[in-house]
């Protein structure tokens, strides 16, 4: 099958650069205006630190939000390994230092970051905070599969990290590997990030030589990108969820979804070669084009901006920090595969 793209073949980091400032990124938008009473979270600033690195086309801003993301990551990650989540407009930490989401897209990042970060500098610096964070294990499902990506990145490049193994294996032991009765699929219902745990499962698969663990999460994915195709194109689970036997479009539709799914087929696709997964990433890119349920483009070509909603009756206006990074992110998977010029 063959997604036909909707025209927008390069985005701008204009739009990042506006909800940037010298602390982090604003979590919020309203339309296109930063919402700077909303403060920060480091849930977003952990997804800007991996897109500033990953373009393919340095810049002294992106240089200096990557110092940015980097220094906030730094300071939300305590002595004991745990992290703050929340910041405010002025600079101030409003949460206890926990685990959560914020921990595992964290320590994400910062396995990303140590190893392909241009900087010598911030490589170290990263690596360092990710040793710091390791001292935890995750329990939550999706915080293990968010660090479990960053520690199977690290252990590519560093097999002998204690902290990458450690992690890794905290994760192994939180994720769920079997098939639920009545689709392929490890858990009861499609939520959020769900691409994401495929593709923990088949990084740790692939750190640790474990075959059987690879064709699993293959089969997984794959049921998953067939799940939310629909008349050609990517539709996928809305914020309520999908459980086996309900049918779509289900809204409303998340930016971050696509982006999940196109990290898990670029991976993939790197392991594999086949080319479904190349075609699932020119699938999610489509969507941010336009080729999706509503008809309408998630991505906005002049700034950059991403959309913060695809719902049943048009779009969501906003154009927040996850949205943005989200369509900054599939732009980047889809010009490394060769998708876009």
């Amino acid at each position: 099958m063959t997604v036909l793209a909707g025209g927008i073949d390069r985005l701008s980091y204009r739009h990042l650069a506006d909800l940037s400032d010298g602390r982090g990124i604003y979590e919020h938008a309203l339309g296109a205006e930063p919402r700077p009473e909303h403060g920060y979270c480091l849930d977003d600033v952990a997804r800007a630190l991996v897109v500033a690195i990953r373009a393919d086309h340095p810049s002294t801003v992106l240089s200096q939000l990557t110092e940015t993301y980097l220094r906030f990551i730094e300071d939300a990650v305590a002595a004991d390994g745990l992290a703050h989540n929340r910041m405010s407009a002025k600079g101030d930490w409003t949460d206890r230092p926990a685990m959560g989401d914020w921990w595992g897209r964290a320590v994400g990042a910062l396995g990303y970051a140590a190893v392909h970060a241009p900087a010598q500098d911030h490589r170290v610096r990263a690596n360092r905070v990710f040793v710091r964070a390791a001292q935890k294990s995750p329990i939550d499902v999706r915080a293990a599969a968010f660090a479990g990506i960053g520690a199977a990145d690290l252990l590519q490049a560093r097999p002998a990290s204690l902290a990458g193994r450690r992690v890794l294996s905290a994760a192994l032991a939180v994720l769920p590997r079997g098939a639920v009765d009545g689709w392929n699929w490890p858990e009861r219902r499609l939520r959020y990030a769900n691409a994401t745990l495929a593709e923990a499962l088949l990084a740790a698969g692939h750190a640790t030589s474990d075959r059987p663990l690879v064709h699993t999460a293959l089969g997984f994915l794959g049921f998953l990108l067939e799940s939310e195709t629909r008349a050609g194109h990517l539709s996928v689970t809305g914020t309520a969820g999908r459980g086996p036997g309900e049918t779509g479009p289900f809204f409303d539709q998340q930016a971050i979804e696509v982006a999940a799914l196109a990290d898990a087929c670029t991976r993939a696709y790197g392991l594999t070669g086949e080319p479904r997964w190349r075609n699932g990433v020119r699938m999610a890119w489509a969507w941010f084009e336009g080729v999706n349920d509503v008809g309408l483009a998630m991505a906005d070509a002049g700034t950059g901006a991403g959309y913060d909603g695809l719902e049943a009756g048009g779009r969501n206006d906003n154009r927040g920090a996850e949205s943005t990074l989200a369509a900054l992110n599939t732009f980047q998977r889809a010009r490394e595969l060769g998708i876009l010029p």
